[in-house]
Parts: structure tokens; C-alpha cells; sequence
């Protein structure tokens, strides 16, 4: 089927960097939103997968932790292949076994066959980054950073639209169904990237496994700009995370008695998020990247503000779930643009390593936040998230009068 790129033979070279086409950016999008769906889904779950398993309240956000626990382990293992296999093979096989594992929590019996699967789902979500990177380089240089925003947007349509997903199915089917028709969909979602994807030979060609993964560690260590933006990425996702694994406690119980379809909608309140995705790659291009983080930050400290609000007044929280996802994805884009044009020979390795602070960030929000709740309440989660907000912020301010003072 024809794609729209440019390539040459599969096994002698890559594709060029003309522009891609708008329609596979699209699918690029759906798939990654459809993949990273799949550790998102057992947050409005958490409270039926508790009593179904007997797991007490205080530690059942180690159901999202263990599956964050994963995905870390696939940007180590899994995303830096990227660099020297085909990106179309790998991208089919990860989407394939992705099938496997969800059918795996969605048979689970005992709670260690619950544990591993969501290991596994997690370990091979990390496809999402994979078509992150191929995405980056298929793109023509200055459509780069709005191509990255238009399928993280996707992304982020998928995160949020999995908890109201998952709320509506386990309200109709329990939460084993939900697990199961994502697989389903996962085996269709295989299918057709099996007829658009376009073959991509390798970047390194030369350089082993094992030397590509000792090449991660050493370019962050290199490159400035790789450590600023992981450690703002670990921050900001610590929030992001203690906001959407601890909402559940309380909405569902009263006064609200929430039921999950009504939990999972506040997930499409936070689709501005998306929006911002996009434009805050637009930004990037035109060299506006530092100012769009720190902005952006502010906003997601003053989003703790209203969120804090809860249960005294929805209107107030819905609000600061609107804020929160806008800046968190605003800067998550940015973080991307800046990190692909460090190293364009190294995208695969870049986003696998920039990711393990986004995945080590969201697995220490979700611990965090339920073990919060269960001592402190809803109080103790907002002085927490804004904790992890402010010192983001602070951390830019630092890092920004640090470089001023060098230029």
C-alpha cells in the first residue's frame, strides 16, 4: 500500500524527510492513543479491582505503580531496538504481545497472574514511544515538532478517554472487560499498521545492543538539556499521577457515590490537554520552547489550587483538571521537540531514556498519592501534587537564571 513516504529498498536505506502526510500522522496518533490506553485503564478501576482481589485500599495503587514499573523497563529495554531494527517489525510485534498480556489480566485469578500481566501491559505500551520516534523521523525538520504534537495529542486523548472507557465497561461488564476488548481492538489495530507502516532500515547499523544501552545513560549525562527535561518530566507526570490514580477514592464515595461512567467523564474535561499538545509544538519550532515550559508550569501550580477545593465545590475541580492536563502536556511536548533535536541519530534511544522519568514520576505519584489519601484525605493529595508542581517550577527558574547568566 502506498504511504505517501518516500523510502528506499528496506534493507539499504531510510526514509527521507519530506513531509509527512497528514493522514498517517492520524493513524500514528490512534495507535498511540489506543496503546497507552491500555495503563491507564485500571485507574477509575482501582476500588473494583480491590474488592475483587482483596487488596487493601492503602496499597491498591500498586496495580498502577507495577504496570508503570513495566513501562520503565520497556523505554530501557524495549524503545532503543528503535535505532536498529526495522521500527515497522518492532512497532507490529509490541502491538501483537500487547493482545497477550491484556488477555492476561483479563483471565487473572490470582493476584500474582494480576501483577504480571499489568507488568507485561506496561512493558510493551512503550510501542506508543516507538511511533513517537518514527514519527519524529519521517517528519520534514520544520514540521517536526508539530507532527510529535499532533500524535502526542493522540496520546493524550487516549489517557484521558481510557478512564471513561474503562468506567463505562465496568459499569456494564465488570472490569475483566474492559482488559479483554482491548485486546480485541489491539489484534485490529495490527492489522492495519501491517498495511500502512512503511519499512525503515535501521540508523546504527554498526553498534551492538548492549552498546546502545550504554549509549542512554551517556548522552544524558552529555547533554544538559537531557537531564533538565527528564527531571521536569518526572515532576510533572508525579502530578499529573497523583491526580488521576487517587480521584477515584473520593468521588466514589459520598457524599458524591460517583459511579465510574461519571468518574471517567472528568477524564473529557482534561481533553484540553490535547489541544495544548499541538500548539505547544508549534511553539517549539519557532524557538519559544523555554518560555511555553515555564508558563506553563505556573499553570500547573495554580491548577493544585482549585483542585484542592474537592469536595467543597466540583465546579472548582473540574476546572483545575482542565488546567492540570493542559500544562502538563504542554511541557511534555516541549520536552519532546527539545530532546529530538539534540540528537536526531539517537531519537529512539533519547525518548526511551527521557521516558523512564515520565514512567519513574507517575509510578512515585500513584504510590504516593493513595497512601496520602488513606492518612491525610483529599487534603494531603492536593499539598502533595502541588509539591511536585512547584518545585517543577522552581527547578525551571533555577535552570533559566542558570543559563541567562551564561549567555
Amino acid at each position: 500500500m502506498d504511504t505517501g513516504i518516500t523510502v528506499s529498498k528496506p534493507s539499504q536505506s531510510r526514509a527521507t524527510n519530506s513531509n509527512l502526510p497528514g493522514w498517517i500522522i492520524l493513524i500514528f496518533a490512534i495507535t498511540g492513543g489506543i496503546s497507552v490506553a491500555n495503563i491507564y485503564y485500571a485507574q477509575p478501576l482501582l476500588d473494583l479491582m480491590a474488592a475483587d482481589f482483596a487488596i487493601d485500599p492503602a496499597t491498591i495503587g500498586l496495580v498502577v505503580t507495577l504496570t508503570h514499573v513495566g513501562y520503565a523497563t520497556g523505554l530501557l529495554f524495549v524503545v532503543p531496538l528503535g535505532d536498529m531494527v526495522d521500527r515497522r517489525t518492532l512497532i507490529l510485534c509490541q502491538t501483537l504481545l500487547s493482545a497477550v498480556a491484556l488477555a492476561v489480566v483479563a483471565t487473572a485469578q490470582g493476584i500474582v497472574t494480576l501483577f504480571a500481566g499489568m507488568i507485561a501491559v506496561g512493558l510493551l505500551a512503550v510501542v506508543v514511544q516507538v511511533l513517537v520516534a518514527f514519527t519524529a523521523t519521517l517528519a520534514a525538520p520544520k514540521q517536526q515538532g508539530r507532527a510529535v504534537g499532533l500524535v502526542t495529542s493522540g496520546v493524550v486523548i487516549g489517557i484521558l478517554a481510557a478512564r471513561f472507557v474503562s468506567g463505562v465497561l465496568a459499569d456494564l461488564g465488570g472490569w475483566r472487560t474492559v482488559y479483554a476488548l482491548s485486546g480485541m481492538l489491539m489484534v485490529v489495530m495490527a492489522g492495519l499498521l501491517f498495511g500502512i507502516l512503511p519499512r525503515h532500515a535501521p540508523v546504527s547499523r554498526t553498534e551492538s545492543y548492549g552498546a546502545i544501552l550504554k549509549s542512554v545513560p551517556i548522552l544524558f549525562m552529555r547533554e544538559r538539556v537531557l537531564r533538565e527535561r527528564g527531571i521536569l518530566a518526572f515532576l510533572i507526570f508525579a502530578s499529573f499521577s497523583t491526580l488521576w490514580t487517587a480521584m477515584v477514592l473520593p468521588l466514589s464515595a459520598p457524599p458524591f457515590g460517583l459511579s465510574h461512567t461519571d468518574i471517567g467523564l472528568f477524564g473529557l474535561a482534561g481533553l484540553a490537554g490535547a489541544l495544548a499538545a499541538s500548539g505547544a509544538g508549534r511553539l517549539a519550532d519557532r524557538g519559544l520552547a523555554r518560555r511555553t515550559t515555564g508558563v506553563s508550569l505556573a499553570v500547573l501550580g495554580l491548577s493544585w489550587f482549585a483542585i484542592g477545593f474537592l469536595p467543597h465545590s466540583l465546579l472548582a475541580f473540574v476546572l483545575g483538571v482542565v488546567l492540570l492536563d493542559f500544562a502538563v502536556q504542554a511541557v511534555h511536548v516541549t520536552n519532546q521537540s527539545l530532546i529530538f533535536a539534540a540528537r536526531p541519530e539517537a531519537r529512539s534511544r533519547l525518548v526511551g531514556g527521557y521516558m523512564v522519568f515520565y514512567s519513574a514520576g507517575s509510578a512515585v505519584g500513584a504510590i504516593s498519592s493513595t497512601t496520602i489519601y488513606a492518612g491525610f484525605g483529599w487534603t494531603g493529595v492536593s499539598i502533595l501534587g502541588a509539591v511536585f508542581s512547584l518545585t517543577a517550577l522552581l527547578f525551571w527558574l533555577l535552570t533559566n537564571i542558570e543559563t541567562s547568566h551564561k549567555s
